[in-house]
């Protein structure tokens, strides 16, 4: 061997210890020992040593390409690749698409190496991680579920911001439901529920942030609520509470952090998807979300939860249909009417009952926009479809006090959005 000879520390010790046995200072078992290997194996290394020398302890595969290297030309491609399509796809996502798309398979760190070594950074920096105290997630698969509404520009800069509504189960990170809407409203959050109930069933508790839908964020007591101990809950949290969901706030977005973590993962992967596949709307994204992408997803990031089966409970259609909705507490007027704003439902009368004049009932708007009149869990009048709209809560004032002096009170004041208190 010619040139220069590189060895290790380790074919360096090697050769001081032969060296050794050269000289008659050990014996070869001896020396066999002093390298922790077989006498056997020694024997072959002396061999080569006497033969070749130093050259002969070099390893015979350095300075040659190894033979599971990738070829040239694969690295171009798979370069090509990342500068053509994938640009906007972190190392591990662009790493499956290969082998789903491409049909090239490469592990991870292979591909982080191609493209840091052509001076590619990754799409983002990660930072040292900070100390959090761990909570632990449920044990089985239903018990506590995470949703949340993620106001962003899903379809790319060059279009509108959309918000993705989106509920994870907390005992094995699945991806219940999904979809893309205008914004994070209460009728988001009652088609979502109305999703996961449609799917799984009811499950034991929701966990979310104090978000105006969900929760009450004014501090105004009613007479009725002071003597009732709290206050009437939002239309969603109405809703929740008759399916005897238990709901749980958040004061942190730390604190429920799988719902967080899941947005920071969607928003990497779910719009570089939303580019490859040509998709700019909420009409087309939202099919594609439930056919593809949720499954894919799900095989991808589901863990198996500690203790099987499922805590949800499953719901008739019937219950699903009446329960979800929009709930007002109205006084039948005179004329046997229920008069919401400018909605008129006129209510006929039954065998039970010929008049409802000054009876308080339901009135329920279901999410396809239809209206529906309760006495108790009696039926008694239904509307067509209206434009199902987000609730409006505002204020006025009531003069009070002696001699009609303009003495304030506060009072709340629901425009076709008072939520009906809750039996009992």
């Amino acid at each position: 061997m010619k040139g220069d000879i590189l060895l290790s520390r380790k074919e360096i010790h090697r050769f001081q210890v032969l060296e050794k046995v050269m000289g008659k200072i050990l014996s070869l078992r001896t020396a066999s020992q002093h390298l922790d290997l077989s006498y056997r194996q020694a024997k072959r290394l002396w061999a080569r040593f006497k033969v070749h020398g130093a050259a002969g302890l070099a390893h015979l595969r350095r300075g040659k390409p190894s033979p599971r290297a990738f070829s040239a030309d694969l690295r171009r491609r798979i370069l090509a690749l990342h500068q053509s399509i994938y640009s906007d796809f972190n190392d591990t996502h662009f790493t499956e698409m290969l082998l789903e798309r491409e049909q090239i398979s490469v592990s991870r760190e292979s591909v982080r190496s191609i493209l840091r070594a052509a001076q590619i950074k990754p799409k983002k920096r990660h930072r040292p991680p900070r100390f959090l105290r761990r909570r632990t997630p449920k044990s089985q698969f239903g018990m506590l579920l995470q949703w949340d509404g993620s106001p962003h520009q899903w379809f790319g800069p060059q279009h509108p911001p959309s918000c993705l509504m989106a509920a994870v189960d907390d005992a094995t990170s699945k991806l219940i439901a999904a979809f893309f809407t205008q914004a994070e409203s209460s009728e988001a959050y009652l088609r979502l529920l109305d999703r996961v109930l449609q799917k799984f069933g009811v499950p034991l508790a929701i966990y979310h942030d104090r978000h105006s839908s969900l929760v009450r964020t004014d501090d105004f007591w009613s007479l009725e609520e002071q003597l009732r101990g709290s206050q009437f809950p939002t239309h969603v949290g109405r809703v929740l509470e008759e399916l005897h969901i238990q709901s749980i706030s958040a004061l942190s977005p730390q604190a429920k952090g799988r719902v967080e973590r899941l947005f920071g993962v969607l928003q990497d992967r779910l719009i570089a998807e939303l580019r490859l596949q040509r998709i700019a709307s909420v009409e087309k994204a939202n099919p594609w979300l439930d056919s593809n992408f949720i499954p894919r997803f799900n095989r991808r990031f589901a863990k198996s939860p500690s203790e099987l089966g499922s805590a949800f409970t499953p719901i008739a259609y019937h219950e699903r249909f009446r329960l979800v909705s929009y709930t007002y507490e109205a006084v039948v007027a005179n004329d046997n009417t229920v008069r919401l704003g400018g909605l008129i439902i006129d209510i006929p009368p039954t065998s039970m009952r010929r008049s409802f004049a000054k009876k308080t009932v339901l009135a329920r708007q279901h999410l396809d926009g239809s209206w529906s009149v309760w006495d108790g869990n009696f039926k008694i009048a239904s509307h067509a479809p209206t434009p199902f709209t987000e609730p409006i809560r505002s204020w006025k004032h009531k003069a009070s006090g002696k001699d009609n002096l303009k003495a304030l009170e506060a009072l709340q004041v629901y425009i076709q959005s008072k939520p009906a208190p809750l039996p009992g």
